[in-house]
């Protein structure tokens, strides 16, 4: 007998190859100044979450991340040129980007962060330390079946930890992903990306980065960060910087937000 299941298309449901691929990211890390830090958690997550990102088309998912004084402390190396300082910038928000897409989105982004500026949708009692666009380069699981790098902004992992190092001269990309695939992921995902700079009319209130030689991880976990932190990421930075492929500029884990609370507002100095 003939069933609905038998004259599906051929492929049809076949999720092998990824028909949803990841392209990018906007990683913006924020600094509220002190004494505004609730005011701004409820700004974003009310406002500036969808209005800045979320309502774009291509979008296909975000999440805000937080680095309570707790997390700073384990922030490595101390003189990073990511921070001007290792107690600063307290909010991560991320957001992935569709792939075949990543330009068009720059270019609606742009423009939606400067309209809400032009209409007083912003907030001035804070201060960006790193926000940047990135293209996505690879991801690695600890489970070879684990959570898709598409999907671990949906999964709501309670933390993750990011890396941000820069490769040396006469290295690659290339080189950087073999090396960290040679090691166990110690992460459930590792998504990796390379910087791309921002457009020229981006808001003048995001400082320009160009060093197109860097390179960000986010290793997302089932657990606390604060709890494998040392265990996991504690020699990261020593070992990569051995390895002649460049060196690591910033490790800091980040717990999760929950959405529609202050929580850790009062955790960040």
């Amino acid at each position: 007998m003939t069933t609905e299941a038998t004259i599906q298309p051929v492929g049809s449901g076949d999720t092998s190859e990824k028909p949803i691929k990841l392209g990018g990211a906007l990683f913006t890390m924020v600094e509220p100044h002190p004494g505004h830090e609730i005011a701004y958690n409820r700004w974003y997550e009310r406002d500036h979450f969808y209005a800045g990102c979320m309502i774009g088309a291509w979008t296909v998912s975000g999440g805000r991340f937080v680095a309570t004084r707790a997390c700073k402390e384990k922030r490595y190396p101390a003189d990073s040129p990511i921070t001007p300082d290792p107690m600063v910038g307290s909010y991560l928000a991320l957001y992935w980007i569709l792939a075949g897409r990543f330009g068009d989105w720059m270019k609606w982004g742009t423009e939606q962060v400067n309209w809400l500026h032009a209409n007083g949708r912003m907030f001035a009692e804070r201060d960006h330390i790193h926000t940047l666009m990135y293209r996505f380069l690879d991801e690695q699981h600890a489970d070879p079946d684990g959570v898709p790098a598409e999907l671990a902004l949906d999964h709501h992992f309670p933390g993750l930890v990011a890396v941000i190092g820069e490769v040396a001269a006469g290295k690659t990309h290339d080189d950087v992903v073999a090396w960290f695939r040679g090691r166990p992921c110690p992460a459930e995902v590792m998504t990796a990306f390379t910087p791309v700079p921002l457009f020229q009319d981006a808001p003048s209130d995001v400082p320009r980065n160009e060093e197109t030689d860097r390179f960000l991880q986010l290793y997302f976990l089932d657990e606390d960060p604060l709890e494998v932190f040392d265990e996991r990421f504690g020699a990261l930075g020593k070992e990569f910087d051995a390895s002649g492929l460049g060196r690591i500029l910033f490790v800091s884990p980040f717990l999760a937000t929950v959405p529609g609370t202050d929580r850790y507002t009062d955790e960040l100095r």
